[in-house]
């Protein structure tokens, strides 16, 4: 079992930083009923468009993204652009069974989560500070050069996320996945148990989809 650590300079600036894993074996294929699951936590949210950002779990992110340097109009944290989407009328686009299942605990308890290709990751990952000027290569493939501010999990090779909304090309999921690194993302103000609720609808998820 990998255990993601923190680095501690990190864990000094920012303690209640969180993170909850989980590893499973999987066959990626398409999803069934996608929708339906999307319709179902559609229905049972009670928040709107034009509240959501009063939601607690949402403004701990914002503030979180505020305090390092990012504004959270312009890059959302992922569970919101996702909770978003569907308050907007749109479905979740169809990937496949893993990063849907993905999706929908993210939607479901608004706390973003990562899933990579475990077969990819190099050693252990480490949620740490970026290095002035490092290149992160998104999971479209687009390279964005890093500033301090920023903080990715990175393993011996490279990043593969910037903390906590964007994930890598490299450790992404396709069709010749096998094994799979789920990680639940918290900050100050998200329940730590929360996180790890969060973490296991993903594997609920994988159950039924």
């Amino acid at each position: 079992m990998i255990q993601v650590r923190i680095n501690p300079s990190l864990s000094e600036r920012f303690p209640d930083i969180y993170l909850s894993s989980r590893e499973k074996f999987v066959e990626v294929r398409q999803s069934k009923n996608l929708e339906e699951h999307v319709s179902k936590i559609r229905n049972s949210i009670n928040y709107t468009l034009e509240n959501i950002k009063d939601h607690p779990v949402v403004r701990a992110f914002r503030d979180f993204y505020w305090e390092i340097g990012i504004d959270p109009t312009k890059i959302r944290p992922a569970s919101e652009a996702l909770v978003r989407r569907i308050l907007s009328g749109s479905s979740l686009p169809e990937i496949n069974n893993v990063v849907d299942a993905g999706n929908l605990a993210s939607l479901e308890t608004l706390i973003p989560i990562g899933i990579y290709d475990l077969d990819k990751i190099v050693g252990v990952p480490v949620l740490r500070f970026a290095k002035p000027g490092e290149e992160f290569i998104d999971i479209t493939g687009k390279v964005k050069k890093l500033e301090p501010y920023n903080i990715v999990l990175s393993d011996d090779v490279g990043i593969i996320h910037i903390f906590p909304h964007r994930d890598s090309l490299r450790t992404m999921i396709d069709w010749d996945t096998r094994r799979v690194l789920i990680i639940g993302c918290g900050v100050k103000g998200v329940p730590r148990d929360l996180v790890e609720y969060a973490v296991d609808r993903v594997l609920h998820y994988l159950e039924i989809l």
